[in-house]
């Protein structure tokens, strides 16, 4: 059964195109978040340590878990780096 938020946003991607552009690269910059500060407590670091090898403040890795939008490819992938990933690319 499908939620009332999920119900509205399916409705306006139906008759909004900027929400349905928006939502996606929102949502896209979301998940990149989880997968960083999941492959972190993987690595078994808190935000403080990674920050420290990283020389960045705790902001900055806070930013880059909840709001990647606006973090450059490079950080990221310095990021994925030190916490022993690798970052691909893919655009279809």
């Amino acid at each position: 059964m499908m939620s009332d938020v999920k119900k509205y946003i399916e409705k306006r991607k139906q008759i909004d195109p900027e929400f349905t552009e928006g939502f996606e690269s929102g949502y896209a910059s979301f998940q990149i978040g989880v997968i960083l500060a999941q492959a972190r407590e993987e690595a078994g670091m808190t935000i403080e340590e990674l920050a420290s090898r990283l020389n960045w403040n705790k902001s900055t890795i806070f930013q880059i878990e909840n709001n990647s939008s606006d973090v450059s490819i490079s950080r990221i992938e310095r990021y994925a780096r030190e916490v022993g990933k690798k970052l691909y690319l893919e655009i279809r």
